[in-house]
């Protein structure tokens, strides 16, 4: 995939981690200019720039609070001190993950769930669809556990869901703009935020549950993101793809 994204800018939110940090890595491979966003992680976000630097890539840096109601036009409003207005590429990638029982869910935890992974995306779509250039391409992250249930995930799943029908709206309304929106939907990955797979009987189960036996990788993800994101995957739009080594078939 090397260079078919040449001239392309692409925005990654949360890509100093796990499934962001390996599409900001794989969208400057592919050959996009990367802006890399980060809420907290600073150092781990200008080792990704540096990375990509050091690769022959181009990568800025930003950062917005996406937990904030304000984050979306906080973010916004920092691309243009970057020089970066027009955008070709949006992966919408940050998201926090949380599990409890129904009634052990407590208020404020639901709030940061539906806060981040789906406000922030929301918003982010209503604030950056006017520098998304015709023809540009919008990439979220949905889950296994919007389609599956999958653990004490409820709330999580139910914020992952939502995206997906975030998804189809938006892909409805810019298409006549030729951008297209799409979904990747992940099973169990190895990152930080999977503890699941940091334990035997965890990685048991996840292989339990594969089709595919082994655990799976953020480069799995972020393959396809770069695909999604590219003129190859031209006439998909709507659609939520499962990357998940074919969990619970």
């Amino acid at each position: 995939m090397s260079g078919m994204l040449k001239g392309k800018v692409a925005l990654v939110t949360g890509a100093s981690r796990g499934i962001g940090r390996a599409s900001a890595k794989a969208l400057a491979l592919a050959g996009a200019s990367v802006i890399v966003h980060y809420g907290v992680s600073r150092a781990e976000a200008e080792s990704v720039v540096a990375e990509i630097r050091k690769s022959g890539g181009t990568a800025e840096l930003v950062s917005a609070d996406l937990a904030s109601a304000d984050g979306a036009r906080s973010l916004a409003a920092n691309l243009p001190e970057i020089g970066r207005e027009k955008l070709d590429i949006l992966v919408l990638n940050a998201g926090v993950s949380g599990a409890a029982k129904f009634e052990e869910l407590q208020v404020r935890e639901l709030e940061r769930l539906f806060a981040v992974n789906l406000r922030s995306p929301f918003l982010l779509l209503k604030e950056l669809s006017s520098r998304l250039a015709d023809g540009g391409s919008v990439v979220c992250v949905s889950s296994l556990a919007a389609r599956h249930v999958v653990g004490n995930l409820s709330a999580y799943a139910s914020t992952k869901g939502a995206v997906d029908t975030l998804v189809r709206y938006a892909a409805s309304a810019l298409g006549p703009r030729g951008i297209r929106v799409n979904a990747v939907a992940p099973g169990v990955i190895d990152t930080d935020m999977s503890h699941f797979t940091k334990t035997e009987n965890g990685r048991a189960t996840t292989l339990k549950m594969q089709a595919l036996q082994r655990v799976g990788q953020p480069d799995d993800v972020a393959d396809v993101i770069v695909f999604l994101a590219s003129e190859q995957a031209r006439w998909v739009t709507g659609a939520t793809i499962p990357v998940d080594g074919g969990s619970l078939l």
